[in-house]
């Protein structure tokens, strides 16, 4: 892809890219882009994995919401709208992006506490077995909150060593669950690498020994494909403020499958879950249905925002998502062999667009200050312990070009450093002029 100065050719292909992407006209949705005057615009946005882009329609939203659902309607809103919201909410996300079928997920509570129900209750409905299969790189507060029902009820954790630069396959499910395992929880997109796990396959191998399956989605949604339903998923759970852009700390969603709702009993018996909400009874007696796994009082506010994606994955499909991210992916691989690896950079997410999710993690031991430099010069990616970088692309807010300026920015930076420069020196200031856009 290199031309004659290593930067004519990429950038004419980002150009181009952007061009005929036929996501491209959804980037001026968001606040803070280079289509938006009136916000602060980094130059390179790459973190959309951890944190999207707010939307222009959820800053209207917000904003209407305070001023009259909220500001004249008052208490009357619960009764008129609000109750139902996290419901309403589920089934829209559900069928956008989820695979699944009405009446089977819903909004509230955070991931973690989320993550602690639905273990929970599947690790009570099998209260004679022992065992619980968890991988040792997956995102710390699935462990820690496994760790904590393991102690609680006495149960053995059954621990997958999986590759922080790979993830865990069904073979390694396979030599770890047995008559003993009551759950499985594995993340389908690792956080670290990126991996795609194979949802179908792993949740089959669990269920040969009639095992519960625990799916954390909070690298998946929004971004791959997930067809709960037709991988007959149990249990899953994932967060909102990532590729769906609701916001931060914007509440989770969970999913029980149908024919386990009235079967499992979750933990955290609050009025929300309750069969009589209003009655407020003397005694819990839980809902029929999806909502007998909700606890508290929904967070109106914090739901809002998370409409507006998933309304836009209904307009574009998840389909059209997901071939953008693969695109963008790759782009992203190619620039880190072409200017990185030369540096001593490895990629260390899958090369293999189908065992990859949306976000590319590259590692060097000067990532850590590398990443720093780059925040300090408003270019964005996310580091990730010891020697990663994480690239985080989010096919509706991220551009080619801007994919572009953030990996030359991280080969400006590291250059600079290994050269014992402060910063990208005055060569990342020339050859920025020469393709008339500014440097870092």
């Amino acid at each position: 892809m290199n031309g004659a100065n290593g930067l004519d050719v990429p950038l004419a292909f980002a150009r181009r890219m952007d061009r005929i992407d036929g996501l491209a006209h959804y980037r001026a949705r968001f606040l803070g882009t280079d289509a938006d005057a009136e916000t602060a615009n980094p130059r390179a946005y790459l973190d959309g994995n951890s944190l999207g882009r707010p939307l222009r329609a959820s800053a209207e939203r917000i904003a209407d919401f305070l001023q009259h659902d909220w500001g004249t309607r008052l208490i009357r809103g619960w009764d008129e709208q609000w109750m139902d919201l996290p419901l309403q909410i589920g089934d829209d996300l559900g069928l956008a992006c989820l695979g699944a079928e009405p009446g089977q997920v819903f909004v509230g509570d955070s991931t973690t506490v989320l993550l602690y129900k639905l273990a929970r209750a599947a690790v009570d409905s099998r209260p004679q077995r022992t065992e619980i299969v968890l991988d040792s790189d997956n995102f710390p507060t699935d462990r820690y909150v496994l760790e904590g029902i393991a102690r609680e009820r006495g149960l053995t954790l059954r621990w997958i060593d999986s590759d922080t630069e790979g993830g865990v396959t069904a073979e390694q499910v396979r030599s770890v669950v047995g008559p003993q395992t009551s759950l499985v929880l594995l993340s389908h997109v690792a956080y670290r690498s990126g991996y795609l796990a194979d949802m179908r396959a792993i949740t089959a191998v669990a269920h040969e020994h009639d095992a519960l399956v625990l799916w954390d989605l909070s690298h998946s949604v929004g971004s791959v494909p997930i067809e709960l339903d037709r991988c007959d998923v149990d249990l899953a759970v994932g967060c909102s403020y990532k590729y769906l852009s609701g916001g931060p700390g914007a509440p989770a969603f969970g999913y029980v499958k149908s024919d386990l709702q009235s079967v499992l009993t979750q933990p955290v018996q609050g009025w929300m879950g309750s069969q009589a909400i209003f009655e407020m009874g003397p005694g819990y007696r839980p809902a029929t249905g999806i909502r007998r796994f909700m606890s508290g009082t929904p967070a109106v506010l914090g739901m809002l925002a998370m409409q507006d994606t998933i309304a836009m994955l209904g307009e574009a499909t998840i389909g059209a998502v997901r071939a953008k991210s693969v695109a963008l992916t790759e782009f992203a691989i190619t620039l880190v062999d072409d200017w990185l690896a030369p540096m001593g950079v490895t990629v260390a997410s899958p090369r293999e667009q189908t065992h990859r999710g949306g976000h590319v993690t590259i590692n060097h031991p000067l990532m850590r200050e590398v990443t720093k430099i780059l925040w300090d010069n408003d270019v964005i990616p996310d580091f990730r312990a010891p020697n990663g970088l994480r690239l985080g692309l989010a096919p509706f807010s991220t551009s080619f070009v801007e994919t572009y300026d953030g990996v030359a920015a991280v080969r400006d930076v590291l250059r600079g450093i290994l050269l014992g420069q402060s910063g990208v020196a005055e060569s990342a200031r020339t050859e920025a002029g020469q393709r008339g856009r500014p440097g870092l």
